[in-house]
């Protein structure tokens, strides 16, 4: 086990991926994902041993399984020890083991220690390792997390105050960013819980009506605290005016909230009607489900189904009318796609209507389908074997995963093999993490030899 392996595994998922090993143990297997853990320095496994040991009230045998990743030094393990030290009642240990060492490189390096104070009762410690390292939205956000509802929100206003009013200078001044530029929506947030919501919205308003803000977000900040204040008139003022794009929404929550369903529904069609705006049409369709009106769902959503970027909404209606036991009108729905469309985007419109066919329990047709796309298409065996099992016919799945070059084919088999009740087998077929590793960086390194602007994320 060492730092490289580890970080190579958490940055591509190598070795037993999450899923994997959440799969092994949901599966009773908790003692191979602990000697998966031990025998192979498999990360992933580590830590989903972790969690459920944990949960299980073993801290003991929690803390064996991840003692020895945390003596790598490596960052995450020992964020995952020092936790199980702390339910082990090992308080100074735990906040030894995350305590940064000093010099710094970059002040949220304290993050840890800070909250593992909080943890243990230190608050107004942690609050002073927080202040002098508050030029980051990362940080300030901790600080007024670890603070809710601890009788400190005076404090944090007093550091996050003078970040805030910063930002409304940069920003009247005409600068484009400024570390305290979120800490406007942080400072109302805290007005907002310690009782002084007024201040909150009169703060906002201004900043809203003068442009002293720099991210969206404070937008929707304030459309939410209007709606949580239920100022719907000024709420309303806001959402169909220059800032509906994201106010829009709230406006839509509190009318329907109300019961006022049918006045937001007409909001929404007006605006609609007006802007063709993808992402009023996506609140439109939430608020129809949501009445169970999916009809009227995929009807809204019927203009978008040949868009060619996330406002398309083809497959949410696909996903509706599954959920409403309709799975041949969704089958239907995706045959009315144009050729153009399919042409352009071959593999989920594959994906989706082989789905669907074996939703159908059409799952001959369905294979039959899978097996005429070419073996190098992406991809294209995980889907067919998953087909296979799906169908009773596990042996085929098998021969067809075995054989596999696909990018997730290693994956796909452990998995199956996992779930076919063959876990030892599953884990003993992977290659060590050392090999693994190895054999990544080989591809790499040829992959870009032939192309140095190539995506260098590939798969184990």
């Amino acid at each position: 086990m060492n730092v490289d392996d580890l970080e190579w595994q958490a940055r591509v998922y190598g070795g037993i991926p999450p899923l994997t090993a959440d799969l092994l143990v949901e599966l009773g297997h908790l003692d191979l994902v602990v000697k998966a853990a031990d025998e192979r320095g498999e990360w992933f496994c580590a830590r989903a041993a972790v969690r459920e040991l944990c949960a299980a009230g073993d801290h003991e045998r929690a803390w064996s399984v991840i003692e020895p990743f945390a003596a790598t030094g490596w960052e995450p393990a020992a964020k995952v020890a020092a936790d199980v030290l702390f339910q082990l009642g090992r308080t100074a240990d735990a906040l030894a083991l995350v305590r940064p060492n000093e010099p710094v490189k970059e002040g949220r390096e304290w993050r840890d220690y800070a909250l593992m104070l909080e943890r243990a009762g230190r608050l107004d410690e942690a609050i002073d390792v927080l202040a002098p390292h508050l030029q980051g939205w990362w940080m300030q956000s901790t600080l007024v997390e670890m603070t809710e509802g601890k009788d400190r929100d005076e404090r944090v206003l007093e550091l996050l105050t003078p970040l805030a009013e910063g930002a409304r200078k940069a920003k009247a001044e005409g600068k484009w960013t400024h570390p305290g530029q979120q800490a406007l929506d942080l400072q109302a947030q805290v007005l907002e819980r310690a009782g002084r919501a007024d201040e909150a919205i009169k703060n906002l308003a201004t900043d809203v009506a003068e442009h002293r803000y720099f991210v969206q977000n404070t937008i929707g900040f304030y459309a939410g605290l209007l709606a949580r204040q239920g100022r719907v008139e000024a709420l309303h003022e806001l959402a169909t005016g220059d800032h509906a794009t994201v106010a829009l929404e709230q406006y839509v929550k509190v009318l329907d909230d109300a019961g006022r369903e049918e006045e937001a529904e007409t909001v929404l069609r007006e605006i609609i009607e007006a802007t063709d705006h993808s992402g009023h049409r996506s609140t439109l369709v939430r608020l129809l489900a949501r009445h169970g009106r999916i009809d009227d769902a995929v009807e809204v959503g019927r203009p978008t189904f040949e868009y060619y970027d996330c406002g398309n909404h083809l497959d949410w209606a696909i996903d509706l009318l599954v959920e409403d036991g309709r799975p041949e009108q969704a089958l239907a729905l995706l045959d009315e796609c144009s050729s153009e469309y399919v042409k352009e985007h071959p593999h989920s419109v594959r994906s989706s209507r082989l789905t669907l066919l074996a939703n159908l329990g059409r799952y001959q047709e369905a294979i039959t389908e899978a097996a005429a796309v070419p073996p190098e298409e992406y991809n294209r065996d995980v889907m067919l074997a998953s087909l296979l099992e799906e169908a009773g016919r596990a042996d085929e799945a098998l021969a067809v995963l075995r054989t596999s070059a696909a990018p997730d084919g290693r994956r796909a088999l452990t998995e199956f093999l996992i779930r076919q009740g063959r876990p030892t087998e599953a884990i003993a077929s992977l290659p060590s993490i050392s090999a693994q590793h190895e054999a990544w960086e080989a591809r790499r390194r040829t992959e870009l030899e032939a192309d140095p602007w190539a995506d260098n994320q590939l798969g184990t």
